[in-house]
């Protein structure tokens, strides 16, 4: 049976570069290598669940680190555990975590967790600061979106000349954005 190394790589945004991952990924001698280029806040990634698929038992996934990954342990021992049923071991190069060990599977939660809490301490500083922020008046949120034509599509549209469904289309509109930024022009 032939041993596959695949290699697993993500960035948050399209714009982020993956070249550091990819680096190591050949550095590692890596066969196969899947890109995301999205958030990792939940595990509907395309390549992640291709990759998912594809992995055979004898098989060893690498990762440059495990938030790279999943962002949180519940998603991580998850993950992990899909692979360690088809016989697939995990390794993180950053945390040293390789499953094949249980001192490895024991240190994947720890890192798991530890990700989490900071994940969560980052997003309960970024509510405090939008909080003292908006307290001082400096935060109003995102601006809207000036579309153009708004007001002629929508007085067609309370003329009777354009059908909701059209006038949205037509701005390129959620209907629940529509209505409200009708209201906010009446």
């Amino acid at each position: 049976m032939m041993k596959t190394k695949i290699g697993y790589i993500r960035v948050s945004t399209q714009e982020q570069n993956t070249i550091r991952q990819e680096a190591l990924m050949e550095a590692l001698g890596v066969d196969e290598v899947y890109i995301d280029r999205m958030s990792g806040k939940n595990t509907n990634r395309p390549e992640l669940q291709k990759m998912m698929e594809y992995v055979r038992k004898g098989d060893t996934v690498i990762v440059e680190s495990i938030s790279r990954f999943a962002r949180n342990t519940r998603d991580l021992l998850e993950l992990v555990e899909r692979l360690t049923v088809k016989g697939v071991e995990f390794v993180s190069k950053k945390e040293a975590i390789d499953t094949t060990t249980p001192t490895g599977k024991f240190m994947l939660t720890v890192f798991g967790a530890v990700a989490e809490l900071e994940r969560e301490y980052i997003l309960q500083r970024q509510r405090e600061g939008i909080a003292i922020a908006k307290a001082n008046g400096v935060y109003r949120g995102r601006k809207p979106v000036q579309r153009p034509g708004f007001d002629q599509v929508v007085a067609l549209w309370r003329s009777g000349e354009l059908t909701a469904a059209e006038a949205m289309r037509r701005l390129d509109m959620k209907s629940s954005t529509f209505y409200r930024r009708v209201k906010e022009v009446v």
